[in-house]
């Protein structure tokens, strides 16, 4: 366990660096003056956004501000955004909450559907209970996160006036945003408990089980769940490091306070730091619920633990 462990966490030192690297070079790619930007309201002069550039360290050479930006990150330090003027690191902890709530809600409705779609569609396979339940799949891979936002306000929100259509507070303003993202994430869940639990209903021990009477309940506590549950795990594990990345599309449609909605303001008005402390956080997020879910996965299936080394 210390082993495995011990490697995971310098694949993440290297995931990070690439993380970090590749925000760099991303934004530096990106047109568009970042200090014309953030002067753009107030009028300035060409003077005054030379000086403001060399305030930013956006004369210096390419290399310098990548070897500062990464010593900055070493130290711990995610900068100070250009255009508050405020620790990166403490308006992330401000705005987390919000996604990090989103995200387990979300993740919960996904994966609840999404299992139950793909039970239904295993145990009644070739039926229009199949059918039915792979073509809700579909339309959730298949229906873009915007659109589908936009049409549960139009509906619960405008027209049934059950729960109100943006902002964040209590439950009520939670519930419209988890839909829409749990739905988004049902898809790809129920396809793959389908055909995990198709395969093993078709192994000998299943079929030995089903011969000897046992309840089909029974069987699939004891025999299918279980065997079945460990990529399920992984991919729902996969899922809520996106979701913690920020829900970008999502919190912009529903008017909350999240990374997601932080993200497209920061690109707006070319705001580097920001967006790369977010960047960052974001591949923390993936590293650490990848680990969370490779170790249930482990533990749910003992042939990877001795592959593993776990």
């Amino acid at each position: 366990m210390v082993g495995y462990i011990a490697r995971r966490l310098l694949e993440a030192v290297l995931v990070l660096w690439l993380a970090a690297t590749l925000a760099f070079v991303a934004m530096q790619l990106t047109p568009g003056d970042p200090a014309q930007t953030l002067l753009a309201a107030s009028g300035a002069s060409a003077a005054e956004i030379a000086e403001r550039r060399a305030q930013l360290g956006l004369d210096d050479p390419l290399f310098v501000q990548y070897a500062r930006y990464l010593m900055d990150l070493v130290r711990g330090d995610l900068g100070t955004s250009w255009l508050q003027g405020r620790s990166v690191g403490r308006m992330i902890l401000e705005r987390i909450a919000g996604t990090v709530e989103l995200a387990i809600a979300a993740g919960v409705l996904g994966a609840v559907l999404g299992i139950a779609l793909g039970l239904l569609a295993a145990l009644y396979r070739g039926t229009w209970v199949d059918t039915v339940a792979m073509a809700v799949a579909a339309i959730s891979l298949s229906t873009p996160v915007f659109w589908s936002g936009l049409l549960l306000i139009l509906v619960f929100s405008l027209y049934l006036r059950w729960f109100p259509s943006s902002g964040w507070g209590d439950v009520r303003h939670l519930v419209l945003p988890a839909l829409t993202l749990g739905f988004s994430l049902a898809g790809s869940i129920a396809r793959l408990v389908r055909t995990q639990v198709i395969e093993i209903l078709r192994m000998p021990f299943v079929l030995t089980a089903q011969a000897r009477g046992i309840p089909l309940w029974r069987i699939l506590l004891l025999h299918v769940l279980r065997p079945a549950a460990g990529p399920v795990v992984t991919l729902i594990g996969l899922q809520f490091g996106f979701l913690l990345g920020g829900a970008v599309v999502t919190e912009s449609v529903f008017a909350r306070e999240g990374l997601g909605r932080l993200t497209v303001q920061a690109i707006l008005w070319r705001d580097l730091p920001v967006v790369r402390g977010i960047a960052l956080v974001s591949a923390i997020a993936y590293l650490l619920t990848s680990l969370i879910a490779d170790l249930c996965h482990a533990w749910l299936d003992p042939r990877l633990r001795q592959d593993r080394g776990i």
